[in-house]
């Protein structure tokens, strides 16, 4: 029943995408986010759906879509570039085998990333996408924050409908995505034109931050809890009330804390006693690995290259004493190792540049369009302030969970990028502020045909 129900799910898309062929790139987006066919227990796995819906969504781009005024933007120069270096990594790896296993997915993501910008011509397929993204990855999340409240969860034990941890099922992996799309949800939920701004979305929405907040819970993941602390002080920024805001927050905590699971709070503690816990400590001798082998080879090992180390971690202060562990082929456990080992020391400054020229250029988006006075642009800085916060806490995140080629990240930089070339169409530099009058009607209140 189940794959059937998949199976009408993902053909009702492609019908409808005859009709509004944007309708296919969202469905590449469900379908790389959620990974339906491992939901399915026969009939998906046996058809290559992700390659359906990418060539879909490409071929009615090129035949059906508006193509005038295209342009590479630099970020997507950036991400060509390290598509390019990615590509010649994997063909001199230390381990072939494996960095084409890894290189099969990485490759598809940007690919997908360097597209996407170019079908984002309106607020309504901006929205759209956001939308998507959100909703997809909320269908996971939904199902952990259910959980969370029947069982507690644990550490490795909340089960969020496919048995390995592959992708967003992870549980570091979907506590930093759960935390970073909260200021999208809010955005959407007061700004948002597909849905009606009534009660039922205000509803939905503050459910679904609730049920984001439990993940790292249920998860038990240690990021989530320093993501949450970061969104907290990042909304301050944008807060009339700071004190007010504060205090809630304090008081929040003090109610939350007594209730909160023991096994939860005695992992947390970890993080101040991180050298009796062998998870942290074996994190900090992998780096230490990962920077002494990339001073050998600047070049990177290409994926997987964190296959070859071998540990000696040690643990103090435990009942018995200081004890030594032996470890080998160790996770990198962060994002910027990850890319100095894999990537070396160029793929690794062209990965951070994607990454801080992003938020530069929300942060340049956002003060353009913060005061300006046209009623059609009261949106534009708001959403640029959350994608300019979900990529901060993605940064943070990354920082002790190896998710530097996320494809739900990539997917938050091509709406980044799309979003600064809609305005820089449609909006030039000097029209925002209210230094020109507003359009008669706005764009966006019906669907263009070529959706």
């Amino acid at each position: 029943m189940r794959d059937l129900f998949f199976v009408g799910f993902l053909a009702v898309f492609v019908l409808l995408g005859l009709r509004r062929p944007y309708l296919w790139v969202l469905g590449y987006v469900y379908v790389d986010i959620v990974s339906p066919q491992r939901l399915s227990y026969y009939l998906l796995n046996a058809v290559p759906i992700s390659l359906i819906f990418f060539l879909l969504a490409l071929g009615g781009w090129a035949l059906r879509d508006e193509h005038d005024g295209l342009r590479l933007s630099g970020r997507q120069a950036l991400m060509l570039m390290l598509l390019g270096w990615c590509g010649y990594t994997t063909l001199t790896a230390d381990f072939p085998t494996e960095a084409l296993e890894k290189w099969s997915w990485v490759w598809k993501a940007l690919t997908f990333a360097l597209f996407l910008p170019v079908t984002l011509r309106t607020r309504l397929r901006i929205e759209a996408l956001l939308l998507f993204m959100v909703l997809s990855a909320a269908s996971i999340i939904i199902v952990g924050g259910v959980k969370t409240l029947a069982s507690g969860g644990g550490y490795g034990m909340l089960n969020l409908m496919v048995d390995n941890n592959a992708g967003l099922y992870e549980g570091s992996i979907i506590s930093t995505v759960a935390v970073a799309i909260i200021p999208l949800i809010l955005v959407l939920a007061r700004f948002g034109t597909i849905f009606p701004r009534d009660a039922r979305v205000t509803l939905f929405a503050a459910a679904l931050i609730f049920a984001c907040l439990l993940i790292p819970i249920g998860t038990q993941a240690r990021t989530g809890l320093i993501c949450i602390g970061l969104l907290a002080v990042l909304h301050l920024r944008d807060s009339r009330h700071r004190l007010l805001w504060m205090g809630g927050m304090a008081a929040a905590v003090a109610v939350a804390v007594p209730l909160l699971p023991a096994s939860y709070t005695e992992r947390m503690n970890t993080i101040q006693g991180y050298q009796a816990d062998q998870s942290a400590s074996t994190r900090l001798a992998v780096w230490r690995w990962t920077w002494d082998y990339v001073q050998d080879h600047p070049g990177g090992g290409g994926f997987n290259a964190y296959l070859q180390n071998r540990l000696t971690v040690r643990l103090k202060g435990t009942a018995e004493g200081d004890e030594v562990a032996h470890e080998k082929s160790r996770a990198y456990h962060s994002a910027y190792f990850e890319m100095l080992g894999e990537q070396g020391f160029f793929g690794f400054g062209l990965w951070l540049a994607l990454q801080l020229a992003g938020l530069a250029q929300m942060e340049l988006l956002r003060r353009r369009f913060l005061r300006s006075a046209a009623p059609d642009e009261a949106w534009i800085a708001p959403l640029a302030g959350a994608l300019q916060q979900g990529h901060l806490i993605y940064l943070v995140g990354a920082g002790f969970v190896a998710i530097a080629f996320q494809p739900f990240v990539f997917m938050l930089i091509a709406a980044e990028i799309g979003l600064s070339q809609w305005a820089r169409r449609t909006r030039p530099a000097g029209t925002a502020r209210g230094f020109a009058a507003a359009p008669p009607v706005a764009p966006w209140i019906r669907p263009p045909r070529s959706t």
